[in-house]
């Protein structure tokens, strides 16, 4: 049978499937090229990424830029508080969106309308930069390591999408059911809504894990304390520290301004791969529940 249908295709359909997989080619090649171009030149000779003859594979493998990044006592203590950081404050984000977005979506909750509408106020208005620190200020949030969760316990827009999931997925009836046989909402909640939202709390939850392990903003102007800085912060230091020595050494003369550069810049691109990579080995885990979940709203015919 699959024969027969394949000898149906016209010239056209065979001509339109192969303008598809080369565009669908060409798409995923410029998608991925950068990220892989990357990781070659942390690992090649800088002299060799600098005149361009590195393209597809590695030239003269020079593990220089990772051996002064790991070296950094500053990187582990960034390691340390940026995991601390993502995990706590992801399970905060997941034990506060939830609830709230569940309670909104129960239609027999009569506030429900004038409070997701206070949500939403927040997505397009806030008190701006200033009102901000003072407030933190005010609640002794400065320098402390409570100021990368507390102030983002909930994001607005993952509160709509996890609302409109349990008010579109999961039947009425079910909670009827489940009221028969003797349970409340919050048992609902536990033993039904939860297991059944798999999909959407791994979007989420994926979602909330970026957020908190690219934090860059928070510890550069509410911490001072260097001991709770993030990851991010300290591979900026580090970054910035390479790059004041090959200008200062370009500054005395000599080629020793290049020769600082060129490695300054190998360390660049071992900083991005060191600040990605764990999220990127992450995500093939949560891959199967990120499909489902992308979907949700969208038309299903």
């Amino acid at each position: 049978m699959r024969l027969s249908a394949l000898s149906r295709r016209t010239p056209g359909d065979i001509a339109f499937t192969i303008g598809l997989v080369l565009t669908c080619a060409l798409v995923l090649f410029l998608t991925l090229y950068p990220i892989y171009f990357v990781v070659i030149a942390s690992v090649s000779d800088p002299t060799m990424v600098a005149t361009g003859r590195v393209w597809f594979m590695p030239q003269g493998i020079s593990w220089f830029g990772y051996e002064q990044i790991l070296a950094d006592e500053r990187i582990w203590t960034g390691y340390r508080n940026t995991i601390l950081y993502t995990v706590v404050g992801t399970a905060v984000n997941l034990l506060v969106t939830l609830p709230a977005a569940y309670a909104l979506s129960r239609r027999e909750f009569k506030p429900r309308r004038v409070l997701m509408f206070f949500f939403a106020f927040t997505m397009f208005f806030n008190g701006g930069l200033i009102p901000m620190y003072l407030l933190l200020r005010d609640l002794n949030l400065l320098d402390n390591w409570l100021v990368f969760i507390l102030p983002t316990a909930v994001n607005v827009y993952n509160l709509i999408i996890a609302r409109a999931f349990f008010e579109n997925s999961l039947p009425e009836e079910l909670y009827e059911a489940a009221t028969i046989d003797g349970s409340n909402y919050f048992q609902f909640f536990l033993k039904m809504a939860v297991p059944l939202s798999m999909a959407i709390i791994s979007v989420i939850g994926l979602y909330y894990l970026v957020q908190h392990w690219n934090d860059f903003f928070t510890g550069l102007v509410f911490v001072r304390d260097y001991d709770k800085q993030p990851l991010q912060i300290v591979l900026r230091d580090i970054l910035i520290s390479n790059q004041a020595f090959s200008g200062g050494a370009g500054g005395a003369g000599g080629s020793g301004g290049s020769y600082a550069q060129q490695y300054a810049d190998q360390i660049k691109y071992g900083v991005i791969v060191v600040s990605t990579l764990p999220v990127i080995v992450l995500y093939p885990f949560l891959q199967r529940y990120f499909e489902k979940g992308v979907m949700i709203g969208s038309v299903k015919g």
